[in-house]
């Protein structure tokens, strides 16, 4: 019964001990946070101001489904550009594209950062411009974008020149789903136009003789050609749905199913009578390649035409809807919270000191303790390569 007592004693005794450490020394743990307070008051009112200007924009927005139902109506090639679409966060896609160095090097030679922030890399100035830039995109869908400088008609300037900069990269780039399918049919149109070229010349290499006119192979050989360009369409279709599709799905089988029935389609009908003649058998041959490369030109052709309808239906369209004006009001420096953090700072280090300060005099009043602290002081010593 008498441990506990004697500790809840000694607990008291600490307690009182350092109640009255604090009441010895609260004239410094008072006035010597307000004397830093107000210094870091009167320090703040000598930092230059910050302004920050800010722009609220909307950006492109997709219209998948219009685009999506468009495709489903076209037949064959209805699944092209199935791997081109699915982009689940197009506003953190734009974030990006603002924070690009691309956009950021176009903004530096725009305004001549690198004298105007005395840089002599580019890449200290970029670092420079990130520093005062803020873009987030909020649950809203629009974007943010804040630019702190300390001229506040240059911090408005630069932050509008984000978004017109930024419409003027979107121009270049395909990033929406009518945009990507534009940018693959206009590829695929180039390569077929490139082979029906070809196979025309081909084509009239062989020479019209009236033996092979007579063989009249528009009705058979066109419908061949039809079938190899469904045939083409489909192994394209195929490949683009392996990128977003299983194997055992139901409509990725569906797709290989039709592209096997097609191709049963054009054995049956490419098998030879054995009544052509060579010359004939050639220019049949040459005219089969030219239907086929024709009908497959006409089919991107078709859709070609229609992604560059949505591209323009949709367009890269930035809606501002709070264009950035010079701020009347600066940002920097919150001389209220500078004085009041420094004041707090200030109080917990001075509150920390006295403690200290007092627990090294309890320590020197007992020689054993006094004898540690002379050791430890010629260790400091040592350390700092002075004789004791």
């Amino acid at each position: 019964m008498t441990e506990p007592v004697q500790t809840q004693e000694e607990d008291e005794i600490s307690l009182l001990d350092l109640l009255q450490v604090v009441a010895d020394n609260l004239r410094l743990l008072v006035l010597g946070p307000l004397a830093v307070g107000l210094l870091a008051l009167g320090i703040s009112f000598a930092i230059k101001p910050t302004y920050t200007a800010e722009t609220r924009f909307l950006p492109p927005q997709q219209q998948q489904s219009a685009a999506a139902a468009m495709l489903q109506s076209l037949g064959a090639l209805g699944g092209l550009a199935g791997a081109a679409t699915g982009i689940k966060n197009p506003n953190d896609q734009f974030v990006a594209i603002l924070k690009s160095r691309t956009l950021q090097d176009v903004l530096i030679e725009r305004f001549h950062l690198m004298e105007r922030f005395e840089m002599e890399l580019k890449d200290d100035a970029r670092k420079a411009l990130a520093a005062k830039t803020r873009i987030s995109a909020g649950k809203d869908n629009l974007i943010d974008l804040e630019v702190a400088d300390r001229d506040p008609a240059f911090a408005a300037q630069l932050a509008n020149a984000y978004v017109e900069e930024f419409r003027k990269l979107l121009g270049r780039l395909a990033l929406t789903e009518a945009q990507q399918r534009r940018a693959f049919f206009e590829n695929q149109l180039t390569q077929t136009k490139d082979k029906l070229t070809q196979a025309e010349q081909a084509l009239r290499a062989t020479g019209v003789n009236s033996s092979a006119l007579k063989s009249s192979p528009e009705a058979a050989i066109g419908a061949v050609a039809q079938l190899q360009a469904q045939i083409a369409g489909q192994e394209i279709k195929l490949a683009s749905m392996r990128g977003y599709l299983t194997e055992s799905a139901p409509d990725f089988r569906q797709a290989q199913t039709e592209l096997a029935a097609l191709r049963a389609q054009l054995v049956k009908a490419g098998k030879p009578n054995g009544n052509g003649k060579a010359d004939e058998a050639d220019y049949i041959a040459r005219y089969r390649d030219f239907k086929y490369y024709e009908t497959l030109f006409e089919v991107f052709a078709k859709q070609y035409e229609l992604a560059r309808a949505d591209e323009a239906r949709e367009g890269n369209v930035i809606q501002v809807v709070d264009a950035a004006v010079p701020p009347e009001r600066k940002s920097k420096p919150k001389k209220a919270l500078i004085s009041v953090l420094a004041t707090l700072t200030s109080g917990m280090i001075l509150l920390v000191f006295v403690f200290m300060r007092q627990a090294l005099r309890n320590a020197a009043r007992t020689p054993e303790s006094a004898d540690r602290l002379q050791r430890l002081r010629q260790s400091l010593r040592r350390a700092v390569g002075r004789s004791g």
